[in-house]
């Protein structure tokens, strides 16, 4: 059995109406084309539907329960209309997002409150990876948007500057080297290392330039995120370095940051996509979001 959603609209505009032509001047429809349609939709239903007198039309009781179903089944049908277009506007959506704890941190909150504040409709989905895990991901179409430090890699994306970030040394405020105004990477490396976990690119960074010195980085603990890194180092279990824009983040009275004079501590982060003009309504409006934030 087909409906027509036509000939339900029609049926409502009648009962609602009282009159055949009421009915089909309200609906920019020959009256005869009204009176055909409903005689069609009760043979099709298999029921009375409408009491027609010289005084006008009633429904009957069957009438009554399609006069309800059928304003449900007309507003659901106008909802799928106004959310697939509000799908193909960009208005509502969803994006799968890959960012290092850096971007996350320092600069994701903000950005994604503002963007949500412009578009409540479209749903963000934000997840944590390592840097060289994003690429990767995004290249393969696992992510619509990927934000890593840069680095070198060979995956097949397209890449965007997105922010600077710079790394400082935190130490517990007993610490020989807290009433340092800067320090230099090898001015710490004497002393026991919280890091964060291998495999990160931080991790990578910080024992590859003390291989370059042709020295070692002592690595006491490594922890999973830049929180228990803070708490690790206000305990004294050993010194961190991480970005300045996190460590503000954290209300520490235990712990003092100090400058890095060392040229990578400069860091630059980025946006990557798989490809700009693949990308779906929503994502590129926040790819949009960041470029422009």
């Amino acid at each position: 059995m087909k409906l027509d959603p036509v000939s339900l609209r029609l049926f409502v505009s009648v009962v609602e109406e009282g009159t055949i032509a009421a009915a089909a001047k309200r609906e920019h429809i020959a009256a005869a084309a009204v009176s055909k349609r409903l005689s069609e939709l009760e043979e099709l239903l298999d029921s009375k539907l409408l009491n027609r007198t010289n005084k006008g039309i009633t429904p009957t009781d069957a009438g009554l329960s399609l006069l309800f179903m059928a304003r449900s089944a007309l507003n659901n049908l106008n909802e799928i209309v106004v959310q697939m277009r509000d799908y193909s506007h960009g208005r509502r959506g969803s994006v799968h997002v890959l960012a290092n704890i850096s971007a996350i941190t320092q600069f994701m909150p903000g950005l994604i409150k503002s963007f949500m504040a412009l578009y409540p409709l479209i749903n963000v989905s934000l997840q944590e990876q390592q840097s060289l895990a994003i690429t990767k991901a995004v290249a393969e179409n696992r992510a619509d948007i990927g934000i890593f430090t840069r680095l070198p890699h060979g995956a097949d994306i397209e890449v965007f500057p997105f922010r600077t970030d710079r790394l400082v040394l935190l130490v517990p405020n007993d610490h020989p080297l807290a009433g340092r105004t800067s320090l230099t990477f090898n001015e710490t490396l004497d002393h026991e290392y919280v890091t964060l976990r291998s495999g990160t690119h931080l991790n990578f960074q910080l024992i590859k330039a003390a291989n370059d010195m042709g020295r070692s980085l002592k690595i006491r603990m490594e922890v999973s995120s830049y929180d228990a890194l803070c708490l690790m180092v206000q305990a004294g279990v050993g010194i961190g370095i991480m970005p300045a824009g996190s460590v503000e983040i954290y209300k520490m009275d235990g712990a003092t940051a100090v400058p890095l004079n060392e040229d990578w501590a400069s860091r630059e982060l980025s946006v990557c996509v798989r490809s700009r003009a693949g990308l779906s309504t929503a994502a590129q409006l926040f790819l949009d979001h960041l470029l422009a934030g």
